[in-house]
């Protein structure tokens, strides 16, 4: 005797093709963000001083477009200050980098606009879901908005871009990303378990202590920060270095001093460390990991990975490796949170 899919199994055959295409879409943003990242640490950032949405597509094909590539940055800080006589080779080198990035920023861009029209069409998108995926086209179209805005700031005054804006650059490509991964695991069932009263507001608690602490990174790194104090836990031979939050206003250290900025990125990774194990023994004693609680166990996993990370990125001065898996490891730290989250609010629509 043969069986009949149910209504709910058949909107989940529907949505099957939905839920793998926001999962590549993830895996494509981790990828750009790492590319972002060696783009940072080889110092190619602005070897692109011009923004053409459309024509920057070409590289450049003929030995003019590559003299006139290079005679633009010869025009910028960078170059007059910092790398004075690169030769077309050394400019070749961080411009296909800065390149990669755009480009993959707009095959990103049709990796989601193209299956959302054929989706559209096939009707797998209902009234609800359509309006929340187009959000998520417009976020990624700011985010290429932001990146030439952050780029921008390099090309007159400075030799480097501004760390507020790469801050805000990065900051946004893990809202992009975590709102992914938010949508699509709001796409399955998940099978209901027990869920203690006021755990969701502490886990969000804990997913935004992450999300402030990548900020911080990120000031670490438009900075230079990892560059100097290069040891562990001790700085300048202390827990606490004598020269921090001295400037006036003290606050303004967090975000313009190397010091104190690489302090902050410190210390309150500890104080994620200690929460995480705190939220870990409370997830084994009530659920013992049952179900959508086996998240915590990726959870915990991914902040020790991530703390050791941070550790040897440190004392070995920035390793291209170990910096990208650094930051990677962040982005999967907080969409475990948030996919943890979203199945267990998916709990409550059963």
């Amino acid at each position: 005797m043969s069986q009949t899919a149910s209504p709910s199994d058949q909107s989940q055959d529907i949505l099957r093709p939905v839920r793998i295409w926001l999962y590549v879409l993830a895996v494509l943003i981790l990828i750009m963000v790492a590319v972002g990242g060696a783009t940072r640490l080889t110092d190619s950032g602005l070897s692109i001083t011009e923004w053409k949405p459309i024509s920057g597509m070409i590289p450049p094909l003929t030995m003019e477009d590559w003299q006139a590539e290079l005679e633009a940055y010869r025009q910028i800080p960078e170059y007059q200050l910092i790398n004075k006589g690169m030769s077309l080779e050394e400019f070749k080198f961080i411009f296909w980098w800065e390149w990669g990035h755009r480009f993959l920023g707009r095959i990103i861009g049709l990796v989601f606009a193209i299956p959302f029209v054929i989706f559209l069409f096939q009707k797998r998108l209902n009234w609800q879901l359509a309006p929340s995926l187009f959000i998520l086209f417009l976020l990624g179209g700011f985010q290429g908005f932001l990146g030439w805005w952050m780029v921008s700031s390099g090309l007159t005054e400075r030799v480097d871009v501004s760390q507020y804006r790469l801050a805000t650059h990065l900051s946004a490509a893990c809202i992009l990303f975590l709102a992914i991964v938010w949508v699509v695991r709001r796409l399955r069932q998940v099978d209901p378990i027990w869920v203690e009263k006021g755990w969701r507001p502490v886990m969000w608690l804990f997913g935004g202590m992450v999300f402030i602490q990548l900020i911080a990174g990120a000031f670490v790194a438009g900075m230079d920060a990892g560059l100097t104090y290069n040891t562990w836990p001790l700085m300048d031979g202390a827990l606490i270095p004598d020269n921090i939050y001295t400037s006036t206003p003290a606050w303004l250290d967090a975000f313009e001093d190397i010091t104190t900025a690489q302090f902050n990125h410190r210390t309150f990774a500890y104080v994620i460390a200690i929460f995480a194990a705190f939220l870990l023994y409370k997830a084994w004693k009530n659920t013992q990991f049952a179900g959508v609680h086996g998240w915590m166990l990726i959870i915990g996993a991914l902040v020790l990975v991530q703390i050791l990370l941070g550790i040897f990125t440190l004392i070995y001065v920035v390793p291209l490796g170990l910096a990208l898996a650094h930051q990677i490891t962040a982005f999967l730290l907080l969409g475990s949170i948030v996919a943890y989250l979203a199945d267990m609010k998916a709990e409550n629509k059963r």
